[in-house]
This record gives C-alpha cells, sequence and structure tokens, in this order.
C-alpha cells in the first residue's frame, strides 16, 4: 500500500441466486412483488423433523456457470458462490486479466460450508470403510472454498479470504473486501456470501437449538416482526457485490448502482445465541457504520433488518435501531426480505446488500411479507405487505450471528 487517503468504494456488479429468483432481475422483481419463496423441503425425506420447509433455490442448474467436472467437485454452497460471482463480474463488465488480476480480490463468508458433503461422506464412512471416502471430501466441505474456487473461475490474484461469522459471515465478507479498497490494496473486490445448508443434520441442528419456525406453513411461517412469529426459516443461496475503487470505475466507464461508505463491527460478548438484552451490541454496529460514512440518523432513508422471524432478534433489533438512530428511528422505511427467502445464514448478508444496493439505485424499497399483527415491541416502519417508491440516499443493511458478531454496513447515491 503506498497511498494512506481513503479510497471511495462504489458498487459496479451484483450477483444472486436466492429462493425467488436465480439472477439479479429475478430477485430484485421477486422481492417488489412480494413472491414468497419457502415451501415444503425436497432436498431429503423431512418427515420425521419438526420443521418441513425451508428456501430452497429451485431449478438451479450449475452447467449454466460452470463445467461438468468442475460442478461435480464442489460442494452446492460453493456451486452457489462461483455462480452468483460470475454473474457479478459479467455484470461489472469487468475483463480481469493478466496485468490486471493482482489488483482483483475475493473475499466470500460461510456460515457453515459444505455440511452436505460431510454428512454424505459419514455415511460413505459407516457403510464403505474410511478407505472408501472421496478424496475431494475435504476440499469441498471446508468454507473457504468458494471464495478459493471464485479466484479460480474468475482468474483473480488478489487479496483472498472468508468470513466465517456465522449469520454475519456475508456481511463482512463485505465489509472487509470496501476496506481492502479503501486502504489500497486492491481495485476490485468480488465479495459476498453463500450457503447451502438445508440437510438432514442441518434443519435438525438448528431446530434442536429451538431456532427454527415449526408452523410448517409456507405461505406465512416466516413472519419478521409479527407478534406470532415462532422461529426463523432456513434458506439457500448467494449473494455477491463487485466492489470497485471509484477512480478505476470511472476510468473504464463503469455503471454504478451506489458508494459504500460505512461499515460497522461489533460483538456483544454476552452468549452463543442469544443477542443481548436491549440490542447494545446491534445498535454500536449501527453507529459505527454511521460514524463511518460520514453520516447522520436522519439522512438514513432505508435499512434492510436482519429481521429473522425469532422471538429474540425482532424484538432486540428494533430496540437497537432505537438506541443508534433515536427519534429517526420512527421516520425510517424498514423491511427483512427475510420474510420472502427464509434466513440464508452466511450468505443471508450477501443477498441482503444486493438487495439493499438495488433500493438505492431504483428509489424502491421491499415489503416484510406475513406482518399481520404487528409485535407490540417491534412499531417502526416495516412496510408491510407491499413494496414501496420512495427516495432512498443512505440505506443500511443490518446482520447479527451467534456468538455475538453484529454488522452494519452502509451505501449512499453516488454523485
Amino acid at each position: 500500500m503506498t497511498d494512506y487517503k481513503r479510497k471511495r468504494v462504489v458498487v459496479t456488479g451484483v450477483g444472486a441466486i436466492t429462493p425467488i429468483g436465480n439472477t439479479p432481475e429475478q430477485y430484485w422483481e421477486g422481492l417488489l412483488s412480494g413472491r414468497n419463496g419457502i415451501d415444503y423441503i425436497t432436498a431429503f425425506d423431512a418427515s420425521k423433523h419438526d420443521c418441513r420447509i425451508a428456501g430452497e433455490v429451485k431449478n438451479f442448474d450449475p452447467h449454466e456457470y460452470l463445467e461438468r467436472k468442475d460442478a461435480k467437485r464442489m460442494d452446492r454452497f460453493s456451486q452457489f458462490g462461483v455462480s452468483a460471482a460470475k454473474q457479478a463480474v459479467a455484470d461489472a463488465r469487468l475483463d480481469i486479466h493478466e496485468l490486471n488480476a493482482e489488483q482483483v480480490g475475493v473475499i466470500i463468508g460461510s456460515g457453515i460450508g459444505g455440511l452436505k458433503v460431510l454428512e454424505d461422506q459419514q455415511t460413505v464412512y459407516l457403510n464403505r470403510g474410511p478407505d472408501r471416502c472421496s478424496p475431494f471430501m475435504i476440499p469441498m466441505m471446508i468454507a473457504n472454498m468458494a471464495a478459493g474456487l471464485t479466484a479460480i473461475h474468475t482468474g483473480a490474484k488478489g487479496p483472498n479470504s472468508c468470513s466465517v461469522t456465522a449469520c454475519a459471515a456475508g456481511s463482512n465478507a463485505i465489509g472487509d473486501a470496501f476496506r481492502q479498497i479503501q486502504w489500497g490494496y486492491a481495485k476490485a473486490m468480488i465479495c459476498g456470501g453463500c450457503e447451502a445448508a438445508i440437510t438432514p443434520l442441518g434443519v435438525a441442528g438448528f431446530a434442536a437449538a429451538r431456532a427454527l419456525s415449526t408452523r410448517n406453513e409456507p405461505a406465512n411461517a416466516c413472519r419478521p416482526f409479527d407478534r406470532d412469529r415462532d422461529g426463523f426459516v432456513m434458506g439457500e443461496g448467494a449473494g455477491i457485490l463487485l466492489l470497485e475503487e471509484l477512480e478505476h470505475a470511472l476510468s473504464r466507464g463503469a455503471r454504478i448502482y451506489a458508494e459504500m461508505v460505512g461499515y460497522g463491527m461489533t460483538c456483544d460478548a454476552y452468549h452463543m445465541t442469544s443477542p443481548v438484552p436491549g440490542g447494545l451490541g446491534a445498535a454500536r454496529a449501527i453507529e459505527l457504520a454511521l460514524k463511518d460514512g460520514g453520516l447522520t440518523p436522519e439522512m438514513v432513508n432505508y435499512i434492510n433488518a436482519h429481521g429473522t422471524s425469532t422471538p429474540a432478534n425482532d424484538s432486540t433489533e428494533t430496540a437497537a435501531m432505537k438506541k443508534a438512530l433515536g427519534d429517526s428511528a420512527h421516520n425510517i422505511a424498514i423491511s427483512s426480505t427475510k420474510s420472502m427467502t427464509g434466513h440464508l445464514l452466511g450468505g443471508s448478508g450477501g443477498i441482503e446488500a444486493v438487495a439493499t444496493v438495488l433500493a438505492v439505485a431504483n428509489d424502491r424499497v421491499p415489503p416484510t411479507i406475513n406482518l399481520e399483527n404487528p409485535d407490540p415491541d417491534c412499531d417502526l416502519d416495516y412496510i408491510a405487505h407491499k413494496s414501496r417508491t420512495q427516495q432512498v440516499n443512505v440505506a443500511l443493511s443490518n446482520s447479527f450471528g451467534f456468538g455475538g458478531h453484529n454488522v452494519t454496513l452502509a451505501f449512499k447515491k453516488y454523485v
């Protein structure tokens, strides 16, 4: 690094593979129309599980992006991540070649990694013995592989890493990529999150932790900020941003969706799974993102909330936004897009950052579906049922994870 002056960072590409659409365009249209991506699980027989619904990615063909041999050697989470990354690079029209490859990096987070491969290979081990396990088991399973494989398939030789911070992983990846460009270590970064943990063990584990909804009504089980919410619904997929140093983007005539200006990261240091009462850690993340971006609460127009539909998260996040934003919290449009996609765990910050950026670019904000009976403790403007057309000059995206990880990202219109 030769220049310690902060670089300006803009978003020039987006990629999304989600339960409501397998391209950014399909995903955005699905959000604005309030499409519900949750249905009964088809990936395995869930009849013995307390929770039998999830937000599965539908009609995904990895061979649209990958050679058959390559796809076969990837867990589903990596297939999602690499495919969405290719979408983002193509959307940005960024040509990665020998002369610039070392200036393009990758940070893609995942909370769990290749859980299906682990489960499948455990069955092989038990039934056929250790010498029959796949030589690709470990590289297919480890959580960093989506980032490594994205570099291989795009040619990006710059900074490369993987955040594994539970449900904050995708947002941490974007924030860390933002810093790489700000501090001059890269000109462009492919960043976001991916997850594919809708497996027998994945669903059983979250259910045992009493985190999942057991309503088993696909149309209305995921109901963030509603008094009748009873837990989150798992989702899968990937969301990727192409972040770029402003001068680099302008020099090649790139389209700019939004400018990224802030990144706040804290820890509750309180409990393995529960947020600290009052949302103090989450509030500090919001405050730090605003400070980092030179923003005030009055400037914020939209927040894509973490909004998991769990009893603890939604009321705690509401308290955190009130604490961080003061009286302005009541004037901000807020929504949980998890109401439509389910909770993508480490991938959630990725697809929600895409939604936040598109809200800034299009002056449209997606709704929170299934919000029929608002919780009295969740009394902010949660955009129930229908999307809204309004000015979005500044927007935030919140992500909070097991372990007390709190992340807020801040975006604004590029001017």
